[in-house]
């Protein structure tokens, strides 16, 4: 059976959480990371808003969106129980408000003035009410990780990257210990492998994103 194609780039955050449910799924793809300055051809043919990831089925349906890649690898196999944790709104606010503070902090001067002079005091008071709800379980929506945590994790990580010794000392102690599990989890660290930057013409890279199962 031909694999699906996986146009990623390592370091994008839609990309991992991506990576990571294929992972999960026990999804193999063949998988070609893009250089964003020098977007292969066959990238922008197959979705022509250039951005990653995109993943190409055997059939020729294209899915550009991470978290319908999310959504369609767990809907091929779903071992963990992923899908009942899609917090539609948890996500929403991530993806919105949150990288939208995130971008502007991470990146000063980039965008233009909006009247809001201290983005990362805007999107730490956008992680409180995820500390609050770490407070009754260990993960965002139970006993165990789930699509909503993985959905969050890369921005999140990204966010605490951005200078991690004030990170460290804010008044996150369960959102610290959530982001230290899982980006120490075995899942996280077999989605980060380097690959050199795909070409037309190069041979296949069959990524097998999840471990044998037993």
């Amino acid at each position: 059976m031909t694999p699906p194609v996986l146009y990623s780039f390592r370091r994008c955050p839609y990309a991992m959480r991506a990576r990571m449910a294929l992972w999960a799924a026990g999804v193999t793809v063949e998988l070609r990371e893009v250089k964003l300055a020098a977007k292969p051809p066959a990238l922008i043919a197959a979705s022509p808003k250039g951005t990653v990831p995109v993943l190409v089925l055997a059939d020729g349906t294209v899915i550009d969106e991470s978290l319908d890649i999310m959504r369609w690898a767990l809907g091929q196999n779903d071992p963990e129980g992923w899908l009942a944790g899609d917090d539609r709104a948890l996500i929403a606010a991530n993806d919105g408000p949150f990288k939208h503070h995130l971008d502007r902090a991470k990146y000063p001067g980039r965008y233009e003035e909006d009247g809001i002079t201290d983005h990362r005091a805007e999107a730490l008071a956008l992680l409180a009410p995820l500390e609050e709800r770490l407070a009754d379980a260990p993960f965002l929506t139970g006993e165990a990780r789930a699509f909503t945590d993985i959905a969050l994790l890369p921005f999140i990580r990204q966010f605490a990257a951005i200078d991690p010794a004030w990170f460290a000392a804010q008044p996150l102690p369960r959102l610290q210990g959530w982001l230290d599990n899982l980006t120490s989890s075995d899942l996280f660290a077999s989605i980060m492998p380097k690959f050199a930057p795909w070409q037309e013409g190069d041979p296949p890279v069959l990524l097998e994103l999840a471990p044998p199962r037993t």
